[in-house]
């Protein structure tokens, strides 16, 4: 196996370079591709500084968003560096070499496997669902609501009991915060939908696997840390911005890749106004919390 490593950065050189010095002397990477999607501050001079041993920058011509950029990325190191895996990374992640080793072993002892991911430490939520069905319309839309993926849990995760005791499991997706395909599987089943800009790219991916008769796994005997989408946050400060792209992109998925129509696009934008109310109630109550924290902290006469 040759394994290549791909952080797809915009806008946020010091995140990137974060990771790069923590990973640049894993031996189990021929290459580490740093692909700067146009970015508009000076992330590609920050990026070329790092330039040298087996890193490498790729600059994109423009912003296609997530899909296109790591698309970028996995093609140039299949085809033109010779990587039979590659994983995909987020700046805003860390991970050891014992984890890339332990999913490439998966791939190894699996040739039908697609793409592999370990499980999921986010400090802004614990441990996290790293693997979830590939849900129908209802099903994609309760997961997307805040308050109903955490009612509907049962039903729209698995089950404690298919993970307990196990090494790695079949899944429908992973979390794209950090995973390891095998190129050969990326490029055959046509990789990231280039349509979407940012979000849903997890479900397209387990979605385009299974139709190409690759299967995805989550590895439970290792974990990575992702650092709270630190850049996802940094590119799109607005959260109602966030939301409103979240929602394109969900639109999209339900009628390319589960043939929703006008009836169900419909029911999409009626349950998106809920959403919106769940996440301007939540942040109401965010600020009031930090505001009220801020108070107990100030010195008392001030």
């Amino acid at each position: 196996m040759t394994i290549a490593c791909v952080i797809l950065n915009y806008n946020d050189a010091e995140t990137t370079e974060r990771l790069v010095s923590e990973i640049r002397g894993y031996a189990c990477f021929s290459r580490i591709l740093l692909v700067d999607n146009a970015s508009t501050d000076d992330s590609l001079v920050r990026l070329n500084r790092l330039r040298g041993g087996n890193v490498e920058v790729l600059a994109a011509e423009k912003n296609g968003g997530y899909g296109a950029g790591n698309n970028l990325g996995v093609r140039y190191a299949v085809e033109r560096c010779g990587a039979t895996h590659v994983l995909i990374a987020n700046p805003d992640v860390s991970f050891s070499e014992a984890c890339v080793r332990k999913l490439a072993r998966i791939f190894r002892n699996h040739p039908r496997v697609g793409v592999a991911a370990a499980r999921m430490e986010d400090p802004g939520f614990g441990p996290f669902p790293n693997g979830w069905r590939l849900h129908g319309l209802i099903g994609e839309l309760l997961f997307m609501g805040p308050v109903s993926r955490r009612l509907w849990k049962p039903l729209l995760y698995y089950p404690a009991s298919y993970l307990r005791g196990k090494k790695a499991v079949s899944v429908g997706a992973v979390h794209g915060s950090m995973l390891m395909t095998a190129g050969e599987a990326f490029l055959a089943c046509g990789g990231y939908d280039e349509s979407i800009f940012l979000y849903q790219e997890e479900m397209v991916l387990g979605q385009r696997m299974k139709a190409a008769g690759y299967g995805s796994v989550l590895l439970l005997t290792d974990s990575y840390r992702h650092l709270h989408s630190v850049s996802i946050s940094k590119s799109i400060q607005d959260e109602m911005a966030r939301q409103s792209l979240r929602e394109q992109s969900v639109l999209y998925y339900l009628e390319h890749y589960l043939g929703a129509g006008a009836l169900g696009k419909g029911l999409a934008r009626a349950w998106f106004l809920g959403i919106r109310l769940e996440v301007r109630i939540f942040r109401g109550l965010r600020a009031g919390y930090h505001a009220l924290r801020k108070m107990r902290k100030a010195p008392a006469g001030s």
